[in-house]
């Protein structure tokens, strides 16, 4: 399982339950028992059934939140299986079109702070009007993936320009290179699982 250590592709987690994924490609499906085996120690386990397809790298959460990259790895019917499953929790859940990237949070993330950091050539901005847009420096096309953890922000390391922008709104920022992932079109969300 070679794209295993893009672990973020195979769940979302909520703070009501795990909703295990069911990739859009074939040879990573295989990565989700044990996932679903390792989160069920820690929530209630729901799972994206076929024809549904739906990867986490493709899945933003913002508060209650909650938007859904329609792409060539997540389609119609995942998407409205993750509503279905995260809505009688409370989330709002909105289909996102891309142009570009493999997954939406290649195009945006959150910064933390009411701040979402975006390449405006990949998505519709105005989906996120209700926080403060920071575009990525034209040059850094995938500066716009940064994972907040705790207060920091965690940056990649090709991305020095967008991190100034982020150091300049009194953002605490670390640079991270993740230049070997970057051949893959994969950054720091796609790394990790993060919940409390």
């Amino acid at each position: 399982m070679p794209d295993a250590v893009f672990v973020e592709d195979t769940a979302i987690v909520l703070d009501e339950c795990a909703v295990v994924t069911r990739p859009g490609v074939n040879s990573r499906r295989r990565e989700t028992d044990a996932i679903a085996a390792a989160l069920g120690a820690h929530r209630p386990v729901v799972t994206i059934q076929a024809p549904g397809t739906l990867e986490g790298g493709d899945v933003l959460r913002i508060g209650r939140s909650i938007f859904a990259g329609q792409t060539l790895r997540s389609n119609a019917d995942g998407i409205r299986q993750l509503a279905e499953i995260a809505g009688p929790h409370g989330y709002d859940v909105m289909a996102v079109p891309l142009t570009g990237c493999l997954h939406l949070k290649s195009a945006v993330t959150y910064a933390g702070r009411e701040t979402v950091l975006v390449n405006p050539d990949w998505v519709d901005v105005d989906l996120f009007a209700r926080w403060q847009c920071v575009p990525v420096a034209v040059e850094e096309p995938y500066g716009a993936n940064v994972l907040l953890l705790g207060d920091v922000v965690h940056v990649a390391g090709s991305a020095p320009r967008t991190r100034r922008k982020l150091d300049a709104l009194g953002f605490q920022t670390v640079a991270l290179d993740t230049s070997e992932f970057e051949k893959a079109e994969a950054a720091l969300t796609c790394l990790s699982l993060l919940f409390e």
